[in-house]
């Protein structure tokens, strides 16, 4: 069911797919599938998929590990409701330059004022 509502663009369903595919809950584990459904929900402003997405960056699970994009979705995420993206923004900051910072604010800034369509 998740998967016909995330396919017909439901962003909880989205998201959802993403937290499956990221623990291999149900499916074979694969991170960058997991990536493609957060992507999609926070692209619709769903905060929590924000953060996951911006973990994925931070980490480096199904998509090349970038600091900057990591602290971009965390931001994002956070700015949205979700604490665990202001916090993880916070920790995150402790290994970036301010100038990767400076960087990771106008990214943000930029994906929001373009409704999440120009975030990369």
């Amino acid at each position: 069911w998740y998967r016909l509502a995330a396919e017909q663009g439901d962003a909880t369903a989205q998201y959802n797919l993403g937290v499956m595919y990221g623990t291999g809950s149900g499916v074979i584990q694969d991170d960058s599938e997991a990536v493609d459904w957060y992507r999609l929900a926070a692209e619709q402003g769903h905060a929590s998929a924000q953060t996951n997405l911006g973990n994925m960056y931070d980490t480096g699970r199904g998509v090349l590990q970038d600091a900057v994009l990591a602290h971009m979705w965390y931001n994002i995420g956070g700015a949205n409701g979700n604490e665990l993206g202001s916090d993880n923004r916070g920790l995150i900051e402790e290994q970036m330059t301010r100038e990767q910072i400076a960087d990771a604010q106008a990214l943000a800034r930029r994906c929001m004022a373009s409704d999440y369509q120009d975030c990369d």
